[in-house]
């Protein structure tokens, strides 16, 4: 079976295109969702992958309809390949279900995981680069308005460490959860920083 999947950033933003695409593909099923591509919460795609089962394949326009970046994407794909589900990019001619398709994926993958070696050294030379300044050691610094909106940034991406984050921020770990959760939402803590305004909604699992 066929399952399209179509997402918008906003609600002003037209699905017609999409839709029509997956149409045109043969979609049985299509599902969609209205949110920014860094959404940790996606209804639409959530149903869709519950209904899918071994020999489906989930259809996409782009292939960055799917993913907050090329590493989540990888893993996202890499977990439907464990189910022996497939996905097809209508503009991307990837489609994991064939041997090139697969191949296309592969290199995808390679790419991904050096953007994750890229990160990870850019920490470093960061850390590196403020213990050269004698900032290094002693108690972590507390936290401020700005880490703390690049903490709720950087944690709502999974493919960040908590560990990471928190060096890169110049705080500890403790530090970092006491004022957001694994998902980047603020805690009740964040609201002296952010001001009652500031602190959103958690969403419900």
């Amino acid at each position: 079976m066929l399952i399209g999947y179509m997402r918008v950033s906003t609600g002003e933003q037209n699905l017609d295109l999409q839709r029509d695409a997956l149409d045109r593909a043969g979609c049985d099923r299509v599902f969609d969702d209205v949110c920014s591509g860094r959404a940790t919460e996606r209804a639409g795609l959530d149903k869709a992958l519950d209904i899918m089962r071994d020999g489906d394949t989930l259809v996409v326009w782009k292939l960055d309809r799917i993913g907050r970046s090329l590493p989540h994407v990888v893993g996202l794909v890499g977990d439907l390949q464990k189910r022996g589900i497939g996905l097809k990019v209508l503009t991307g001619d990837i489609d994991t279900t064939t041997v090139t398709g697969r191949l296309v994926f592969g290199i995808f993958a390679t790419l991904a995981e050096f953007e994750r070696d890229l990160t990870h050294e850019r920490t470093m030379a960061g850390l590196a680069a403020a213990r050269a300044r004698g900032r290094a050691g002693g108690r972590p610094r507390v936290m401020t308005k700005q880490k703390l909106k690049a903490a709720m940034a950087l944690t709502a991406d999974r493919d960040n460490a908590a560990r990471d984050v928190a060096l890169q921020l110049g705080v500890s770990v403790s530090t970092l959860y006491a004022y957001v959760d694994a998902k980047g939402q603020p805690r009740e803590r964040a609201s002296e920083l952010l001001g009652k305004r500031g602190v959103r909604p958690k969403i419900a699992a």
